[in-house]
């Protein structure tokens, strides 16, 4: 049995108009196929660009290992030159991603290869964020910690994107304090007599080719696999639902800080209770 998912709608282009009353105000995800043909970074970007642009910068790698209590958030778990990590990517499959890479602070040089996009909500021009990927590699399901409105704009090769919306939560054994699923499924083929409550989740998936755009609207889980190496860029705009605004403080100010703290007191029996409560949880509301 696959998951309960449905395509994410597709365009060939959007006005602002039409973006707002049928995806924004109704909160719901659409890829965009042809948006960014006038981008210089739409010919330009690729792998060997970014090496040559970007080679000599030592870049933080991410692979899909479990949460250990001694990892901050965030926290790397390797760093290379981005150069040797791009020929690691062309020569074989490799866990090591690269996410949330500010190329302002970066690249400054790459901002000049696109302009920021007008689709009716104020983006956050301070915060283009790259992500990196090699073949069979993925994120966790996931959702952001400030629940906010992403344009997702993917370059070179192809990512399959699954997307669930904050309804859905009490099928995907979210862990608590914490913005991830229990580490332990495998979206892409996940084991049903181990995960029952999966049965019931509804969501959407897609796959991503050079120079489309997802959108994904506030707070949706998001679980991203490249199936060829690739890289994505993603431009933000802050939550507008009052809800999600609140929860967004709270994740930034409150959640994070007392999950951070807890780590340190109790280690990893912390990390274990958590997951162990998504479980209990999550099952509970099957009966």
């Amino acid at each position: 049995m696959l998951l309960q998912l449905q395509d994410i709608p597709r365009v060939k282009t959007i006005t602002k108009e039409d973006f707002i009353k049928h995806f924004f105000k109704p909160q719901k995800p659409v890829v965009i196929e042809c948006f960014i043909e006038e981008w210089p970074a739409y010919s330009k970007w690729n792998l060997e660009y970014i090496k040559y642009v970007a080679g000599d910068k030592v870049v933080p790698l991410y692979d899909d290992r479990p949460v250990d209590y001694k990892d901050g958030f965030n926290e790397p778990h390797a760093k290379m030159r981005m150069a040797d990590y791009i020929d690691l990517l062309k020569k074989e499959p490799t866990k090591f991603r690269i996410f949330l890479w500010n190329i302002l602070k970066e690249v400054p040089v790459l901002q000049k290869d696109f302009t920021y996009p007008d689709f009716g909500l104020r983006l956050m021009k301070s915060l283009p964020m790259l992500f990196f990927g090699g073949k069979e590699s993925h994120t966790f399901m996931h959702y952001d910690i400030d629940l906010a409105n992403i344009f997702h704009f993917h370059f070179e090769g192809e990512k399959q994107v699954i997307l669930f919306n904050q309804s859905q939560n009490k099928y995907l054994y979210k862990v608590p304090h914490s913005l991830i699923t229990h580490e332990s499924i495998d979206f892409s083929n996940p084991d049903y007599t181990k995960w029952p409550a999966l049965k019931s989740a509804k969501g959407y998936k897609t796959s991503l080719n050079h120079g489309e755009v997802l959108y994904m609207p506030e707070g949706y889980w998001h679980y991203m696999k490249y199936i060829t190496p690739g890289f994505s860029m993603s431009l933000r705009a802050i939550a507008r639902n009052p809800k999600n605004v609140a929860k967004a403080i709270y994740n930034v100010f409150i959640m994070r800080n007392y999950d951070n703290l807890m780590r340190r007191i109790k280690g990893q029996k912390w990390i274990d209770s958590k997951n162990n409560k998504a479980i209990t949880v999550t099952n509970k509301s099957l009966k």
